[in-house]
């Protein structure tokens, strides 16, 4: 076995040997799979084999789509048996959310490129004479997808990537995994070492114990999952087409026709069990090929709902029955990229459905190990998503609610129980007892808005009862004044002497040059890219305050931590837990605060985009006049535990101004207005800020990472641009991933995110389209629940465009 490699990756499954694949294909010959048994042999070779299309998130739809481009032809490209059955699949709705759902993802499919329609009963008899429709409003058939041989797949991967030169081990475990001095791995290994600049984890269900390894975890359950085969189906053995894969919320199970067999598989609804519960949540890490014993009294339930949809299979006899364990994540979502605190140690693993997801998976994590980032948008896919907070109890409790809720439509506005309550501000509960409705972000409780009449939110994907509470908290800050508990930031203290020359190479923007200026700065990579956003502030000569989105908060400690370079004297320190904030605004916000601080809160005093520390209630606080919702304000950071006392006399200050409470659905419709542009959405590792239109954020006359790329994109133009667009009114707004035509349907584009301006009355989105469509004036048509709505390019922001209202 070979002593060096660029990359090695240990697990040969279904992940693996895509992410093998496709590193070979991009040049990276010199990459090693490692795999303790034969290929497959972990989940892989026991897996169902199902490749859907349907899918409502844009970028795991990409995913899913190029594997099912590349699985029809991968056999005759390796000379490997993969057994494409492309018979496409119907997805039942069963009430009008759901058909509201499907067709959210029939305007992705127009996005990707996919053939989606959604029929109604007598179509879908057309279809699959042998289906009961009972019950059944709709189908999401989707024409291009099917299924493959598990192994076969994972093996014409794994051929394809030898043939174009990268190398595989079988039958070797791996021991140990070691950090060199010089910032290489050691992988030690039954038959020798491998030394290696990039380490991936593509263990599936052992993925934990290979990142123990090095001190950290992955945030997998592994579950217990039954699909049955029957004996052959008298009608299969008469018919020339296959039955399409069928997904069906009733029985929980997807169901379909297994050469001329029938395949039922069950997702449980309740009573689900982790898979080696009693072994620590994984196997040991010699066992191979692991499957259970049969539990079919525990999901006969569902079998039986299926066979009430399937009638012609109620008389047959079962010819085997697979029970084994699939991982699931608390998000459902794979986990894609760097391993938190650790340089190239790489995640590949936490799929659910890794057939269907392996090959693009491979692609898109190739593209990021090789090129610095992916084309698509990771960050709902970066396993930093979850933080240190994500602990084993809670991803236990999510990912099986996760799977349990496999075929139930999560709705927008839907609060589940699990997991909830991991990471609370002082203010809780008193906000809570205030009509507080708490959604969750990165583990944080957040108040998405105030129930005026103690009733939850009614949740779907068009406007109800949280749209008037929201446009009554908009209306309270823009007319008095208002607090908000955002203390769900990412918030590190960055000190040194070193500081303020590492931080101007790291951020495109100049830093703050006075002590209590403040900066709107981004991190970009060496292309150019965007990879976070931050708001940095300077305290003092030598110290300073930065705060960044909160799903971002490990991610942005990465990129902190790991561009200090050696010899510096900078420490970054992670106050995110340690720190609360209050955001105070509206045209009464000063009076308010007047109060409770003998600070000069005057403009001559205290001008705006300016931080200063300032006394309240007998707590320091980090004032930051600068907010996201375009009010006069600020921010009031100050000690956790200190942060009720500093609420309670504002609140008292307040009282006369009728002061009042606003949450996070109000800040996305306020910030939505003032045309403020978020990360995650319009600010991605897909594009640059010529893309997105920051330029007035990028310094040129210094040096900073990604200079040079950003400078050759301005040079050559962008193939995209950002616009703002004005939606024509209806009674669902845009939110992100809507196709975006012109003409007889011709796609030049998609929303990024979107809301209800309640201040100005209107239905705003952000989008990315063909630059020739970017001019203020032009007309284009959004897809919004299937409706084609006129959305026209905005020039500026609808709300308060020379920011008169910030500055007062």
């Amino acid at each position: 076995m070979q002593s060096h490699a660029r990359v090695v990756i240990v697990g040969g499954g279904m992940m693996g040997a895509g992410l093998l694949y496709h590193l070979a294909e991009m040049g990276w010959k010199d990459s090693l799979l490692i795999e303790k048994g034969e290929l497959t042999s972990g989940s892989t070779w026991h897996a169902a084999g199902q490749c859907p299309s349907f899918i409502a998130d844009y970028n795991m739809g990409k995913i899913h789509h190029y594997g099912n481009t590349l699985y029809p032809k991968l056999e005759e490209m390796t000379g490997q048996y993969v057994s494409w059955h492309g018979c496409g699949g119907l997805r039942f709705a069963l009430n009008q959310a759901e058909v509201d759902y499907f067709k959210k993802v029939e305007g992705v499919s127009k996005l990707i490129g996919f053939r989606m329609q959604v029929i109604g009963p007598d179509e879908i008899k057309n279809i699959n004479p042998h289906v009961d429709t009972t019950g059944v409003l709709a189908a999401a058939w989707t024409l291009d997808d099917g299924h493959v041989d598990p192994a076969g797949c994972c093996n014409a991967l794994a051929k394809g990537a030898r043939d174009m030169g990268a190398s595989i081990v079988k039958h070797n475990r791996v021991l140990d995994i070691k950090p060199l001095p010089t910032g290489e791995w050691q992988v030690i290994t039954e038959q020798g070492n491998v030394t290696c600049e990039h380490v991936v984890n593509a263990g599936g269900c052992y993925a934990r114990l290979i990142n123990q390894w090095v001190g950290s975890d992955v945030p997998i359950t592994n579950m217990k999952h039954h699909y049955i085969v029957t004996e052959p189906i008298k009608e299969f053995l008469e018919a020339d087409e296959e039955m399409p894969v069928m997904r069906d919320p009733y029985p929980s199970a997807y169901y379909r026709q297994e050469q001329k067999s029938g395949l039922i598989g069950i997702y449980e609804t309740e009573g689900a069990e982790e898979a080696w519960a009693d072994r620590g949540g994984h196997p040991e890490w010699d066992s191979e090929n692991e499957l259970f014993t049969d539990e079919l009294d525990r999901i006969s339930p569902w079998i039986e709902k299926t066979l009430e949809r399937m009638p012609i299979w109620g008389e047959s006899g079962i010819k085997r029955i697979v029970h084994g364990a699939i991982p699931h994540t608390p998000d459902a979502n794979p986990l894609l990229g760097p391993t938190g605190g650790l340089r190239n140690f790489w995640q590949c693993a936490g799929s659910s459905i890794g057939i269907a997801q392996g090959a693009g998976c491979g692609k898109y994590l190739a593209q990021w190990i090789v090129e610095g980032e992916s084309e698509i948008n990771m960050a709902g896919l970066d396993p930093r998503r979850f933080g240190k907070w994500a602990d084993e109890g809670y991803v236990r409790d999510r990912s099986i609610e996760d799977y349990e809720h496999m075929y139930a439509l999560h709705l927008p506005g839907e609060e589940r129980p699990a997991g909830r309550g991991k990471r609370k501000s002082s203010l809780h509960d008193t906000l809570a007892e205030k009509g507080g409705l708490y959604t969750t972000a990165s583990g944080w409780e957040r108040v998405k808005y105030y129930s005026v009449d103690g009733s939850d939110e009614e949740a779907g994907f068009r406007r109800a009862n949280g749209h008037d509470a929201t446009g009554a908290e908009c209306r309270a800050v823009m007319e008095g004044v208002a607090i908000a508990d955002m203390s769900s930031f990412a918030k590190f203290d960055v000190v040194g002497k070193d500081a303020p020359a590492m931080l101007d190479r790291v951020f495109a923007n100049r830093m703050p040059r006075k002590i209590g200026g403040i900066a709107l700065a981004h991190m970009l990579n060496e292309d150019g890219v965007i990879e976070g956003e931050a708001t940095v502030t300077r305290l003092s000569e030598d110290r300073y305050y930065v705060l960044s989105g909160a799903a971002a908060e490990t991610r942005d400690e990465d990129w902190l931590s790991q561009h200090v370079e050696s010899g510096e004297d900078v420490s970054v320190t992670n106050i995110s837990d340690d720190f609360g904030n209050l955001v105070l605004a509206g045209p009464k916000s000063r009076d308010v605060l007047s109060q409770v601080t003998d600070a000069d809160l005057s403009n001559e005093g205290f001008r705006w985009l300016t931080a200063q520390e300032i006394e309240i209630a007998g707590t320091t606080v980090r004032a930051l006049r600068v907010n996201y919702i375009g009010e006069l304000g600020w921010e009031l950071h100050c000690p956790m535990n200190a942060m009720p006392a500093v609420y309670e006399a504002v609140m008292a200050a307040g009282a006369p101004h009728n002061i009042g409470h606003f949450g996070t659905y109000a800040v996305n419709a306020m910030r939505m207005e003032k045309a403020y542009k978020g990360w995650g959405s319009e600010l991605t590792n897909e594009i640059t800020p010529i893309e997105a239109d920051i330029e007035r954020f990028v310094k040129l006359d210094k040096d900073f990472l990604g200079k040079p790329a950003v400078q050759q994109r301005k040079q050559d133009g962008a193939e995209g641009k950002i616009v703002y667009l004005e939606v024509s009114d209806g009674d669902n707004d845009a939110v992100g991933g809507e196709a975006i035509t012109v003409g007889e349907g011709e796609v030049i584009g998609l929303t990024t995110s979107g809301g209800y301006g309640h201040r100005v009355g209107k239905s705003l989105a952000f989008a990315y389209v063909k630059p020739g469509y970017a001019e203020p004036g032009t007309t284009m048509t959004v897809w919004l629940l299937g409706e084609a709505r006129q959305a026209t390019v905005l020039a500026e922001p609808t709300y308060d465009a020379a920011n008169d209202r910030l500055r007062a």
